[in-house]
């Protein structure tokens, strides 16, 4: 617990300072002359705290770096999980947005009209001129790209991340809750963790009803959500480089079905996935993942990965190969 409080403090310690003393001050107008490229890597900069929080903590608390939950089991009892956490984002954002544009057949636009216009605007006013079939094809073609290079070129930041998440907080909280409550609770803190990004319109923009709280709720939400997915590929792999692939695919793919809006949809509806409906095939996907890491821990088949030293276990817990199971990878 020692050590979960002092990583916390130290993570959202850093992040808020942070973000509330340089994030905030270009996001604001504060900070004159920045680039928008540079005020986008400022943003994500804050991504690398975590794992920061994560190297503080085994100093401070002389955790030493054993059990770092880096190194996957093994190649062919992985690999079937590190696809799943490649590819499976795409696929459930994709089933998520058809579920949205069914809900809403009025917003969607297979020709990409308004995106069409507003990069032709965009062009203009920087003095170019494009025709609309270049733009179009220029836009599709990001979808592939997004889909197989996306979580790749992603994990620079997203590792930065999970290393915190799934590969350090959620094993210790196993190691004192059961999973159900470990995911929701972590759910929670990851979610909280974006507050201050939130409330400035990351994901949910502003201006809304029930501004900030209603986003900041929506954000835990949602972190709840693709946490346990991250979280069950993690522990399918015995690494958390499957759960940064995953972010990094969930990154590179968040706004792909705006392309296809007539109005930008809303961001808690959807299409994209941080809204109900386009995020439904993620919720449903989390449920089943939930269950089934529920249902393993009872059976005492549950193999998760310990972030820590050998003596960080549940006090009474009986290893599962001495209790006559074996440890389901």
């Amino acid at each position: 617990m020692k050590r979960i409080a002092v990583f916390l403090a130290v993570t959202f310690g850093l992040t808020w300072a942070y973000e509330f003393g340089v994030v905030y001050p270009i996001a604001t107008g504060g900070l004159a002359g920045v680039p928008a490229v540079a005020a986008q890597l400022a943003t994500g900069a804050a991504m690398f705290f975590p794992a920061l929080g994560v190297l503080i903590t085994r100093l401070v608390t002389r955790e030493g770096f054993k059990n770092c939950v880096i190194k996957p089991r093994g190649f062919k009892k992985s690999l079937p999980w590190f696809l799943v956490a490649w590819f499976g984002p795409a696929l459930l954002a994709f089933v998520g947005a058809v579920v949205y544009f069914l809900a809403f057949p009025q917003d969607f636009d297979p020709g990409m009209a308004t995106m069409v216009a507003t990069t032709q605007q965009a062009a203009a006013s920087g003095g170019a001129e494009m025709p609309v079939e270049t733009i179009k094809m220029m836009l599709l073609a990001q979808l592939p790209f997004a889909v197989f290079l996306g979580p790749a070129l992603n994990i620079v930041t997203t590792f930065g991340e999970e290393w915190g998440w799934r590969g350090y907080l959620v094993p210790k909280m196993a190691t004192h809750l059961r999973i159900v409550p470990t995911l929701l609770v972590a759910g929670v803190i990851w979610g909280l963790w974006h507050a201050p990004l939130t409330i400035i319109g990351h994901n949910y923009g502003v201006g809304y009803p029930g501004w900030p709280f209603a986003g900041i709720a929506a954000m835990c939400v949602f972190c709840t959500v693709l946490g346990i997915f991250l979280t069950y590929v993690t522990v399918r792999t015995g690494s958390c480089l499957a759960a940064a692939f995953g972010h990094g695919a969930v990154n590179a793919l968040a706004a792909a079905a705006i392309l296809f809006s007539v109005t930008g949809g809303n961001p808690f509806v959807g299409p994209t996935p941080t809204g109900i409906l386009g995020g439904s095939a993620f919720i449903v996907v989390a449920a089943l993942m939930l269950w089934d890491l529920h249902r393993r821990e009872k059976a005492s088949t549950l193999d998760m990965p310990k972030a820590g030293l050998p003596n960080d276990v549940r006090k009474g817990d009986v290893p599962a190969e001495k209790a006559g199971t074996q440890p389901v990878r």
